[in-house]
Formats: C-alpha cells, sequence, structure tokens
C-alpha cells in the first residue's frame, strides 16, 4: 500500500515538474492530462484512507514494494511524450475537440466503475463477511474495478496520441492485472456458489 500510495501521490507532482522544466504551462493537453492523472492520483490515496482494498494492505518485500513502485512509473511515459514533445510509435491522427471528448468519457467512465464497485466491495465484505459479492457492479463483471481503471488509464494515455503508453498499459495488465484475476477467481473458488456465478458473469 505505502508503494502504491506514494506513486499515486506523486504523480501531480511529477506532472506539474514535467510542465514548468519543459515551460509547457501553456500546453492545453498536458493541462488536460495534468486534470486527469492528476486527480486520479488524489483520489486513490483518498480511497485507500476510506475504503482501502485489502489486497493491498498485505506486507510485502521490499524488493517486491520497489518493482511495483518502478512498474507503475510505466504509466510516467505518457505525460513525459505530451510535455518534452517526444515521439516514439505516434499515431496517425490529429488530436481534435471530439477525440479530447471521447478521453474525457471514458475516462470518467472509468473513474465510475472503478471506486463505486471498490466501495461496495469494502462496504459488502464489512456487512458481509465470508459472503460472495455477485450483484450489483459484480453482477456481469467480476472484474469490474480492473475494467474501471482500464478506461481510467485509457482515457488519458490516450492523449499521448502514440503507441507507446498503451503497449505499457499492455505489460501492467499481462504482468499485474491478468495474474491478480486469476488469484482472485482461485480464491473465490471456495464459495459453493462461485461455480454457478463464474458462469453468469
Amino acid at each position: 500500500k505505502f508503494f502504491i500510495d506514494t506513486h499515486k501521490g506523486l504523480t501531480p507532482i511529477f506532472i506539474i515538474f514535467l510542465i514548468n522544466y519543459f515551460n509547457q504551462w501553456n500546453n492545453y493537453v498536458a493541462i488536460m492530462y495534468l486534470a486527469l492523472h492528476g486527480t486520479y492520483g488524489l483520489l486513490w490515496i483518498t480511497k485507500s484512507k476510506i475504503f482501502p482494498d485489502k489486497q493491498w494492505e498485505q506486507n510485502s518485500s521490499i524488493y517486491y514494494g520497489l518493482f511495483i513502485w518502478f512498474g507503475l512509473s510505466l504509466y510516467w511515459v505518457s505525460p513525459y511524450l505530451i510535455v518534452s514533445g517526444t515521439e516514439i510509435l505516434p499515431f496517425s491522427i490529429k488530436i481534435t475537440p471530439i477525440y479530447l471528448l471521447f478521453c474525457f468519457v471514458i475516462y470518467i467512465l472509468g473513474v465510475f466503475l472503478h471506486f463505486t464497485s471498490d466501495m461496495q466491495k469494502h462496504s459488502y465484505l464489512k456487512l458481509n463477511p465470508g459472503k460472495l459479492i455477485k450483484d450489483g457492479m459484480f453482477l456481469k463483471n467480476r472484474n469490474t474495478n480492473y475494467l474501471g481503471e482500464l478506461f481510467i488509464y485509457l482515457g488519458f494515455s490516450l492523449l499521448a496520441v502514440d503507441w507507446f503508453p498503451l503497449i505499457c498499459l499492455m505489460i501492467i495488465i499481462v504482468i499485474i492485472w491478468i495474474p491478480n484475476m486469476i488469484k482472485k477467481d482461485k480464491s473465490l473458488s471456495k464459495y459453493p456458489d462461485f461455480k454457478d456465478y463464474k458462469k453468469k458473469s
């Protein structure tokens, strides 16, 4: 938790540093990126204090914590590309008002899915310990929180109009998210009604 929370909290500071270093205060895409990714970092820390995820409350070795911390730094590729003007694998499209609308809409949907599902999970397990969550935000999707995170990261990663941040996101999905989903399913398999729930979700 400490490694994740500090990284999320430093994200808006890092983006402000980049904008200031490259003197890009007139770069509206950089400022929009700061608004999206910066607020997400602050929302995450707030969530961590009010309704924390037990998965991240566990103790870990310093090495695993640093691995997570530096792994999360892959998300800092987008602001660097936007602010510095660097291109690695650029899209063949330009940023238009419609494109910005799309980025903002999927980000907002992601925030809704991620935080409401985490709040439901936290509240449900507090009131119904030892019971399987299979309604509400988890009725049809066992990993609504990850779907929300996917939309969140797509929302601001697409602002870089470069394939490289999306490749970084895919690396994190493959190395961290998918193994966590598999681990979660194995843990939930202890519930007698999980088999039926798995078929329906």
